[in-house]
Parts: C-alpha cells; structure tokens; sequence
C-alpha cells in the first residue's frame, strides 16, 4: 500500500504541467544529443547545470534525468541509419541495425529499438520504485565508515569496468582525485595546489572540468576526423515488425532488460558493458549465430534493452545511496547539491515528492521517446544531415555561457578550453577520461569521510575492518583488485571491449 500511495504522489508531481513540459523538453533533447555524433549526456547536461538554478529540484532532475536516457535511444538512430553511433553503447546496435536498414528494413530495426527500449525503460522505472526505498533503510544505517568503503569500492570498481587499458583507467581515477583536491582545506582553511591563485580557492568546479574534457574535447577530435556522413535511408517506411520478427525479438528483449537492470546498478560504464554483454549472450544462444553482424533482428533487441535498462537501474544508487555509479550520475550529484539537497537515502523522507516524482517521470519520459522516436524519424534523419562544421560553433557557444555563468568567471572559461585540449589529448592516447570525472566527484567525498571516520574512532584506523559492513565492502574491494592480476581475467576484459575500440 506504501508503495501504491508513493507511485501516486510521484505521478501527481509528474503531471504539473511545468514538470511536464520539463520531462518533454529533456528528453527531446537527449534524443537529439543521442543522433549527433560527438555531443553526449555529460556535455549536455554540464551545458544546462548552470540554468537550473532557476528552476525547482524537481523541474531540473526530470530534464536532466531526460536527457540521459533519452540519449541512448537517440543513440541507436543513427547507429542504425549511419553506421555512426551516437552513443557508445550504441556501438553494438550499429553491427546488426546498419545491416538491416542497407536490407530496406530500417523501419523494424528503429522499431525494435524502440520497444526494446520502452519495455527495458518500464522495467527500470518498476525496479526502481520497488528496491530503491528498501536500499535507503539500509543506507540510514551507513556512517562515515562504511560511506568510505563504499567509495572505495566504487572506485576500484570503475577502474576495472571502464574501456580501454586497466593503467589508463587507474591514471585517470588518480588525475580525478588529484584535481579533487585543489583548493581550500575544510579542516585548517588552509589552500591546496593552487599555487596562489585566488581563483583556485574554491576548487575546481566539475562542471569546467566536464565541459572541457567531453564538450571542447569531443569537437576537437571531431574536427580533425570530419566525415561526410551519408544517411542510408531518407525515408523509412514499414515501422512496425511482422510476427516473424516479434518471435525472434521477444526473448532477446526481456533477456537484455534483465542483464541491463543487473549491471546498471554497477559502477563504470553500466550502459555500454550490459550492450555489450547482451550481444554476446544472443550470440551465443543464437541457432543461427553467422546471421549476427549480417542484419539480425535480435543484434538490435537485445543490446537495446540492455543498454536502457542499464539506464535506469543506475538511477538506484544515485538516488539511495548519494553514490554517483557513472559520470553522468556525478553530475546528477551536482545537480541536487546546486538545489542544496543533499544526496544520500535522507532525499526519500525529506523530499519524497521529489524522489517519486523523478521516478513517475521516468515512465512518463519513456512513452514520449516511443512517440519522438517514430514518427519524427524523418526529423533525425535531416539533423543528422547537417555538416558538423556548422554544429560547432553553437556548441563552442553555449559551453562559454554555461561555465561563465557559474561564477562570471572567465578564468572558468579559460581553464574549460584548457581540459578541452586535455580531453583530445586523452582521446588521442585512447585513455577514456569518465573515471576521471567520477573521481573528481568522489574524491573530496572520500577525504571527507575518511577524516570523520578517523575523528570519531579517534585515529583508530582498525574501525575500516571491524565495522561488519565496512569489512564486507573493502573485503569486495580487495577480491576485485586480485581479480586484475589474473591473466584470465584480463583476457576476459579484453576481449568484452575489443569491439568498441
């Protein structure tokens, strides 16, 4: 029954009409972030952090929210029609989706990723409402102990589940903690690193930092390597699939909505592995598997579902725990500090309307992505037409507004184009640079707990391993990192990533 009267009150919240037309505009702007190749959620949302300190918490988190998982089913858009995902998670719909519409049959691959994405959205949204408070009882009983553990945990699990080479990831978690550390002691008042500039004080704000790296950095590569991108299709006809292709989609959809609801809740790049893990799941259990990479139905319907599963799911710990699982939830982190809530399980009692209200959203969010992502195929296809060398410069644009109105700073702006040509140089190493964005994050909040941990134990350090929840955590921590230093397991790794590289 509590339940049932928490869904109402998220729904009454949902349907006010600004948070309406809220959820409407996030989405339809994560949908067109997710077909342009290039502009992301993180970029997106750093762009629009800045405007929500005029709107109510609830108002910014129902766009924001929006835009996310609105993003990966614009991702698939052109993934299908281009061969050019949106998204990295998009990367696998592309093998099998690019086929079937060079086949004519681009209708059902958009087709079934969008009710692949709808189901595994829905799916998402109930596991949510129905875990999500049981996960915050427990989370009242955290202290400053176990929150470092979890930290810590989180962590080392980023590292092994982000892209790319383990000692890239690892270089990546230390520049983020580094950098976490600029500016002014809590303790002392004294500075840090900030080699005597007044304008470091106050540290270094995420949101430069993820402009930077994601929005300047993303054109900065895109420029150097710009395409004619040539749309497959420019008319897609024949949308909804035949019962053939019902048969062989309904297993890989509710099989990718379970293993993308699992992996979601994890730390590092939930999306993108639970795609890639689906594709090969169907693979396997494929009676046809030389079909896959040839046009299959189901290399479409099951990383779809898993990828916007995934995206919900990582909305679990975000909003439970205060516990940022990707970069996109940090910035969602920041998003309730800049409306001056505090993350963590007090969000569900002190502003449950707030709490549900994202959660109803996210349903109502995803039947508009089914209504956008249909009939307006002919608008993606047009967006996707125009040349990038036009795009640009309105991107250049808005990410100067967005970080000079942070704090009308244009040391803000300079230091924005100086992690823009940081991120190229990282994309040019083949070092993904979103644990270090988490990092950032988590690491003031790691020396922050660490330090009230030892003040309450009075420097007692032993309190880390004999606090049960605490031990069990750093003990997950400890596994994870002798589990990198067996050979077989980096093969594993290896082979899990090799295609989106």
């Amino acid at each position: 029954m509590d339940l049932i009267a928490n869904l109402s009150l998220g729904f009454e919240t949902a349907f006010g009409l600004q948070n309406l037309i809220y959820c409407f505009l996030g989405v339809f702007l994560g949908t067109a972030v997710g077909v342009l190749p290039g502009l992301g959620p993180i970029a997106t949302i750093s762009m629009l952090l800045p405007l929500t300190f005029g709107l109510s918490a609830d108002a910014a988190l129902i766009m924001l929210a929006g835009i996310y998982y609105g993003s990966q089913y614009g991702g698939s858009t052109t993934a299908i029609l281009v061969n050019l995902p949106g998204e990295a998670s998009s990367v696998v719909t592309a093998m099998d989706g690019y086929q079937m519409a060079r086949k004519g049959r681009a209708g059902a691959a958009l087709a079934t990723a969008a009710i692949g994405s709808f189901f595994a959205g829905t799916v998402g949204t109930i596991l949510i409402a129905a875990f999500a408070p049981a996960l915050a009882v427990v989370a009242l009983k955290f202290g400053p102990v176990e929150y470092f553990s979890l930290l810590v945990l989180g962590v080392i699990a980023s590292i092994i589940l982000a892209s790319g080479s383990l000692l890239s990831a690892f270089g990546m978690i230390l520049i983020g903690l580094m950098l976490g550390f600029v500016g002014t002691d809590v303790n002392s008042g004294l500075p840090r690193f900030t080699f005597g500039s007044m304008d470091m004080m106050d540290g270094i704000d995420f949101v430069v930092v993820a402009m930077g790296v994601f929005g300047i950095g993303e054109i900065i590569a895109n420029l150097e390597n710009e395409r004619t991108r040539e749309v497959m299709v420019k008319s897609v006809t024949g949308l909804m699939p035949t019962r053939s292709d019902w048969k062989r989609i309904t297993g890989p959809i509710l099989r990718g909505t379970g293993l993308g609801s699992v992996l979601g809740v994890l730390p590092g790049g939930g999306a993108m592995l639970a795609a890639f893990g689906s594709y090969a799941m169907e693979k396997k259990l494929s009676k046809t598997p030389r079909e896959f990479g040839q046009g299959a139905i189901e290399g479409v319907a099951g990383p779809e579902a898993a990828n916007n599963a995934a995206a919900q799911t990582a909305f679990i710990p975000m909003l439970t725990l205060g516990f940022p699982g990707n970069a996109t939830m940090a910035l969602m982190i920041g998003a309730l500090i800049i409306q001056g809530i505090q993350p963590g399980p007090g969000v569900m009692a002190e502003q449950p309307a707030l709490f549900w209200g994202l959660i109803a959203s996210m349903w109502i969010g995803n039947l508009m992505l089914v209504i956008l992502n249909l009939p307006l195929v002919g608008l993606w296809v047009k967006l996707i037409s125009i040349p990038y060398h036009f795009l640009y410069p309105a991107i250049c644009i808005f990410c100067a507004i967005g970080v000079f109105s942070l704090a009308n700073s244009t040391f803000d702006v300079w230091m924005m184009a100086a992690f823009g040509v940081l991120g190229y140089i990282f994309r040019k190493l083949d070092a993904e640079p979103a644990p270090m964005l988490l990092a950032l994050i988590l690491g003031p909040m790691l020396e922050e707990y660490l330090r009230r941990a030892l003040l309450i134990s009075r420097g007692d350090a032993t309190v880390f391993f004999t606090q049960p929840i605490s031990a069990v955590m750093l003990g997950a921590a400890a596994l994870l990192l002798a589990a990198v230093l067996l050979p077989s397991f980096r093969k594993t790794r290896e082979v899990a990533f090799q295609d989106e590289d």
